[in-house]
């Protein structure tokens, strides 16, 4: 692989990322049947729809630079979806494994918010004002998303599993 300019990073990073948001999409239901709690089934579905919107976003942006999302494959999303399904998959008490599906989720959430970022950043270096817009909606969103995992985790699903 080659990327010499700004232009070739952001197609690649454009291109990890709705590779992530498709894996995502995939995995998000999973979390939703393996969930306890009914505001964290909830939350998850939430953010499903979101995904959806978040991919097309980036459907439109690279339509706009008359490009595909490629054949790349998001390894961290891989690497995290992996870890929240060997937790899906374990022998663990449901309160417990909601604390568990919520630290999987912000992990991937954090990974999101820092790739976003970048992007938005890459877009205004780019003088891709457009695109810029669409990326720090989902920015937004991203950091919306974890703080309602983390309001969830601390005011009720946290102290569920040292009961």
């Amino acid at each position: 692989m080659k990327i010499m300019t700004l232009e070739e990073l952001y197609l690649d990073q454009l291109r990890d990322m709705h590779s992530s948001e498709r894996q995502i999409i995939k995995a998000l239901p999973k979390m939703v049947k393996s969930a306890n709690h009914e505001e964290l089934k909830a939350g998850f579905n939430r953010h499903l729809a979101e995904t959806k919107e978040h991919l097309a976003r980036l459907d439109r942006i690279l339509k706009d630079l008359g490009k595909s999302s490629g054949r790349k494959v998001c390894q961290a999303a891989k690497g995290l979806i992996e870890e929240g399904a060997d937790l899906i998959h374990a022998e663990a008490d449901e309160e417990v494994r909601d604390a568990g599906l919520i630290c999987a989720a912000q992990k991937i959430e954090h990974y999101e918010i820092a790739s976003y970022g970048c992007l938005r950043t890459f877009a205004r270096l780019l003088e891709r004002e457009a695109d810029a817009e669409l990326l720090d909606k989902t920015l937004d969103e991203e950091k919306s998303a974890d703080q309602s995992l983390t309001d969830l985790a601390v005011s009720v699903v946290n102290a569920e599993a040292t009961a």
